[in-house]
């Protein structure tokens, strides 16, 4: 089933504080452009309520995995849907980054990707990679370009509250997956802590993401 209504409010009060704290030109930046073929490209779906743009997540961790690939040139895209609060547009959000990634792929054969998202744009991967999720449906990545996807990184994934992971619902995807869930998440971990789900950007886990997909990169 969707969120429940109660969910919804807790996010929308969350990321009306991530607004307030972040500050609005943070969360309108522009997202990068992929013009050249890059080694490697990093696609990111925002959270919900956040404006166009990588958002308050995706931001550091595209600056956090290009000081950890050096020598190597790194893009980004910024998934390009509506993030509405009522969560309905992770399908059509799924479908836009499977889409990117196709293009992006025939264009620069030798460009790798690493996928990623925060909140509802966790949701938003997950039904990218082919996963079943109760917040809609979409395009899928093609199973003969997973082999290019070197990394999956989520923050807040909703996929958590259903009893799933990344790892646990994708053999494909799973062994080169990270997820993180605060303790008291309210999105992901069923919890009432909204500092829960803010904090992500600034605990820790951003660094620990970029690490993790920069190691998989290279190896």
């Amino acid at each position: 089933m969707p969120l429940s209504p109660s969910l919804r409010r807790l996010t929308a009060a969350a990321f009306a504080g991530a607004v307030s704290a972040a500050g609005l030109a943070t969360l309108s930046a522009a997202p990068a452009s992929a013009a050249s073929c890059s080694d490697v490209d990093v696609v990111f779906a925002r959270g919900s309520g956040e404006l166009p743009g990588l958002g308050i997540v995706g931001t550091p961790f595209v600056s956090a995995i290009k000081g950890d690939l050096p020598g190597k040139s790194v893009s980004s895209y910024a998934v390009n849907y509506a993030a509405d609060l009522a969560q309905t547009s992770a399908g059509p959000g799924a479908t836009d980054m499977s889409n990117h990634v196709k293009s992006v792929a025939a264009s620069c054969p030798g460009t790798s990707f690493v996928l990623g998202g925060y909140s509802q744009g966790a949701s938003v991967t997950d039904i990218a990679i082919g996963i079943p999720t109760l917040l809609g449906t979409g395009g899928t990545i093609p199973t003969n370009l997973a082999s290019r996807v070197k990394a999956v990184v989520v923050y807040g994934n909703p996929l958590r509250l259903y009893g799933q992971t990344i790892n646990t619902a994708s053999s494909l995807y799973g062994p080169k997956a990270k997820e993180f869930c605060n303790t008291g998440d309210p999105v992901c971990a069923n919890g009432v802590d909204i500092s829960a789900h803010l904090t992500y950007a600034t605990n820790g886990t951003v660094p620990q993401g970029a690490q993790f997909a920069a190691a998989k990169i290279n190896g």
